[in-house]
């Protein structure tokens, strides 16, 4: 059975870390009630002069150093971000044109904490219906961009980080083995910035716009409610549609938004916790990126190996949420 399959991996995360101690400096926080919330000790900030498009290329060169492939090679980029370096043009058109992947046609994926897990659906797709035949696949987010330092229960929680997958048609077995994406848009405002589009532009005659308002505002109770119910029904869903049990399941890497969360759908799952692979310690919730950066790390540490049921799952803004299930 021909399946999609990673060939190629890679993640990069900036040089400048954020910790919980410069944070108790500039909210008031402490490292404590940090820890104790969300897990997160510390975090990746990038530059000021380093954009979204940037990290991307930095975590393409892994990808395509596991791949043996180069860019020219790629007929379809896919990158998943809510934090672009622009409006227009797309930033899948900016990272082509950095890589300098000069056959493929590009495309971006808005769906917050859960565009990876989309890009790999689409990318999935495409590969089986034979219209593309290697898609690089981007999860990035400059999330410092659209955080307000001044509100203590969002700022602890973000980083900045890029991953990036290069997929192909296989026949040898592994692959993707079952997908599952669904969102509801009732519940959109749990998880949003207020201004920024048609709804409140920015510019002249804009007379009430205020700072804050391009920053991410979350509903940090709700979301957890919801994530912790959704995600486990995306687990379940794609477990089953694979003909798997939990029991099967070799490694979870679930999107690394809070400790909490992630415990509370392990047990769910029924997962022991070495089972469960964690990075949200160092590197706080970013968004898109966090489920390939884990998977890079968990490849590179040697918790994935041949044969092995992976499970990914993610939830973010829209709401979105959506699950994928790999045998490596």
């Amino acid at each position: 059975m021909t399946r999609a399959k990673i060939i190629g991996i890679g993640s990069y995360t900036p040089e400048r870390v954020l910790t919980n101690k410069d944070l108790e400096n500039m909210v008031d926080t402490s490292d404590e009630w940090i820890i104790t919330r969300t897990g997160i000790s510390e975090r990746h900030i990038a530059a000021d002069d380093e954009d979204t498009s940037d990290m991307c290329v930095r975590a393409a060169q892994g990808a395509f150093t596991m791949a043996g492939l180069i860019p020219e090679d790629v007929d379809l980029i896919l990158a998943a971000s809510v934090t672009p370096d622009f409006r227009v043009p797309s930033l899948a058109c900016i990272i082509q044109k950095k890589l300098g992947a000069v056959n493929a046609a590009a495309m971006d994926i808005a769906a917050a904490c859960a565009g990876f897990i989309n890009g790999l659906t689409v990318a999935r797709s495409f590969i089986l219906t034979g219209a593309y035949k290697t898609i690089l696949v981007f999860g990035a987010e400059k999330l410092s961009s659209i955080t307000n330092y001044e509100d203590r229960n969002t700022c602890v929680l973000f980083g900045d980080a890029a991953g990036a997958a290069i997929l192909t048609a296989s026949d040898d077995g592994s692959g993707i083995l079952s997908t599952y994406l669904k969102s509801d848009g009732r519940l959109n405002q749990l998880i949003h910035i207020p201004a920024g589009g048609t709804h409140a532009p920015f510019g002249v005659g804009n007379g009430d716009f205020r700072k804050a308002d391009a920053c991410l505002h979350m509903n940090g109770r709700e979301v957890f409610k919801y994530a912790v119910r959704l995600m486990g029904d995306a687990a379940l869903r794609v477990i089953k549609d694979a003909g798997l049990t939990p029991e099967q399941i070799d490694l979870f890497v679930p999107h690394q938004a809070n400790i909490r969360i992630i415990r509370s759908t392990a047990e769910r799952l029924h997962l022991p916790w070495e089972k469960v692979y964690l990075n949200i310690e160092k590197f706080g919730n970013t968004s898109a990126a966090s489920v390939p950066l884990a998977l890079d790390q968990a490849l590179r540490e040697g918790r994935i190996k041949k044969g092995d049921h992976v499970l990914g799952v993610a939830f973010g803004g829209g709401l979105t949420w959506g699950a994928v299930l790999f045998r490596w």
